[in-house]
Parts: structure tokens; sequence; C-alpha cells
């Protein structure tokens, strides 16, 4: 449906896309995410004909948006981060105007206007100036151009920007509905939003590709385990005595929090869950749990990893190809250092230190390490 190939966009000596490789395929939600200065919105410009590449292709359903960009663009709606709207019109004026530019049939233009009101929820406001209007419902106007003339893929640059918890959550919604008939690329500072829509994650750092895949299998390859929280109104050292012959731990850590309480981390092995076993095994000591929760890798934790270290986790490098999508580049970028590629797991190279205040615990080995140990 849409691919990018090798492209590449300068401005002077700074380099704002480096080399961008990716596919969107039909019938997904795709989420763009990168860090502010990533190149994402030059991308998007790029993938949409509102701006001209250095190098590399843009092909939109068979036609270079650099080259047959009036056939192309039939292909695509856009909605920019500022919506590009006038505001001494009337919603209906503007929507008949942008379907004129659309090039959409005059016996046609009637119908779908009312099609896609109805779709975004504005046809009780289409008379009203649109410098009237809230943001939110701004943001469904612009919602409604990029939808008029059905194309097969929407372009949305940070839709929720700017609006307020109930109109992100309505623009959410929509954002579904046009899923059900259109391929959706949306951008976003949000990342709680798009791993709540999105099936499909593409994230660029520095304008170069750093990971492309499911929410899931991006967690997944991350390699962290999870860890159960606990907070118990005992000592480090009955935590310890308490999770002795609890499967499936990896190593425990544990430290008093005052007034009696101790806060403890319990990593898990992979593919276990403890929870309910640690939870039977404080009841059985007399020393229930005051609180129990699991934190596992996130797309937050992804994030961080890819566009804000310097190390960039082997299984990425590999799933991305560094050192094959460029011929010319048998090398990840440079700044970039890759974990043993044979050790797909390994997330950096550097050393994990614990804080002193600290007590880390090991299942196995030592675990019978006498109080002064610990």
């Amino acid at each position: 449906m849409i691919e990018v190939r090798n492209l590449v966009k300068k401005y002077g000596d700074h380099l704002a896309v480096d080399h961008l490789d990716f596919k969107i395929e039909g019938g997904r939600i795709y989420g763009f995410l990168g860090p502010n200065g990533a190149g994402k919105s030059t991308t998007m410009n790029i993938m949409t004909g509102y701006l001209g590449a250095t190098e590399g292709e843009v092909i939109i359903n068979g036609h270079d948006i650099l080259k047959e960009p009036e056939e192309a663009k039939r292909h695509i709606g856009y909605l920019p981060e500022q919506p590009p709207l006038y505001m001494d019109m009337t919603v209906r004026e503007y929507l008949e105007f942008a379907a004129e530019l659309k090039g959409i049939k005059k016996k046609q233009r009637a119908g779908q206007i009312a099609e896609v009101e109805n779709l975004v929820k504005i046809k009780d406001v289409e008379h009203r100036l649109i410098k009237n209007l809230s943001k939110g419902y701004r943001q469904r106007v612009g919602l409604a151009q990029a939808v008029l003339g059905f194309p097969e893929i929407i372009i949305l640059d940070e839709p929720s920007v700017g609006l307020d918890p109930k109109q992100i959550i309505e623009i959410r919604e929509l954002i579904r509905k046009l899923a059900k008939n259109h391929t959706v690329i949306l951008s976003s500072h949000i990342l709680a939003e798009v791993r709540e829509v999105c099936d499909y994650i593409i994230i660029i750092s520095k304008g170069r590709l750093m990971a492309s895949d499911t929410p899931e299998n991006l967690e997944r390859m991350l390699g962290q385990q999870n860890v159960v929280e606990i907070e118990v109104k005992t000592s480090p050292l009955e935590v310890r005595r308490i999770l002795k012959n609890v499967p499936g731990i990896e190593r425990i850590e544990a430290q008093t929090a005052g007034n009696g309480v101790t806060k403890g981390s319990i990593h898990e092995k992979k593919g276990e869950d403890i929870r309910e076993n640690v939870f039977r095994a404080f009841a059985s000591a007399g020393s229930p749990l005051l609180t129990l929760k699991v934190s596992g890798t996130t797309l937050e934790d992804v994030f961080m990893e890819l566009t804000q270290k310097d190390t960039v986790p082997a299984a990425f490098a590999k799933k991305i190809g560094w050192g094959e999508i460029r011929p010319e580049n048998p090398v990840p970028p440079e700044g970039a250092v890759t974990a043993d590629v044979e050790n797909a797991d390994s997330i950096s190279g550097e050393s994990v230190t614990d804080s002193e205040d600290q007590v880390e615990l090991i299942k196995g080995e030592g675990a019978d390490q006498d109080a002064g140990d610990l």
C-alpha cells in the first residue's frame, strides 16, 4: 500500500530523515512514534506530497508521490498537526470547498459531505463558523476533510494534541471507526493512546528507523522480565524466608520503607506467573500483603530504550536490518551501539549496579547466606 524506500531529507547540513525504509500494509492502524525532532512530521509531509525529498521514494498504491503527486494523493487523506481550517467559513462551506479541491464530482458532494459529517459527528454544527467551535470540534472538522473522497489511507499527525481527556477518548473512538474501512497512520506523543488503538508501531529517532513491529512483539523483543512489586509489614529477611521455596522466582530485592513495612521487587523467571503463589505464601506465613502489582515491559520502556540511549538492543538492530538496508552502510549508524547479536535478549553492554540502600537476593546459589550478608 505504501512503501518508503531509502528516504532522505536534508536541510542544509542537517539530516532530518536518514535513509528510512518501511512498508505500510492495508487493514491496520499504524502508530508512528519518535521524540521531538525525530523527523516524524517531515516524513509525513513527504509521504503526503506537502514536502519534497532529497533522496528516495514514497510509493502509494504503485504511484510515486514525488513523480505522480496527483494520482498518489487520490489514495490518501491527511490531517496535519495544525488542521488547514478557514476560520471565517462555516463547517459546511469548508467541506464543500475541500470537496471541490479534491475533485469530487458535484452530484456526489452533498451525499459525501453528509456521510462524513455523520461519521465524525459534526452534522449539528455544520452551519456554525469554524472560529466559534471548540478545539475538539475543529479537530473533527479536520478529520472530515481528510475522509472526504473516502481514500484508502488516512494519515493523522498528532490528532489529539491540545485536546482534553474527554475529547481524546472521542477522537480515539473515531480512529477505530475509520479503521474499519481505511488504513490509518497515526503520529502521537501519547504512548498510552498509541498502545490502545494501534496494532503496528514504527519508531524513528534522529531520522532513522529504530523499530517496526506489533506492540506485543516490540515489548517481547526488549526481553525484560516481569517484576512483582509488593509491600508487606515484615522485615526484608522475613520476606526472603517466606519466598525461599516459591517456584518461578529469579531474583528478590527488598528494602525497608519505614513503619515496619518492607517493599519488595520479585523478578519472575521468563514464562512464569508467580502472583498467586506469592500471595498464598505470605498469607500462610501470617503476613498478608498490603499491595501486589506487576510491572512488565511497556511500550514506554521500548520507546525510551530506543530513543534515549546510545545502546540499541541487538534484537532490534537485527530486526530492522542495520547493515542490510543500506549496502553502503554495513554497520549501524554512527553513535549507535548494539548489544551482542548472538544474545538477542541482551539490552546493553552496560553493567547494572545496585543502589546501596537496596537488598538484592538471588534465588539458588548463596540463598542461605546469613542475615549479616543482608
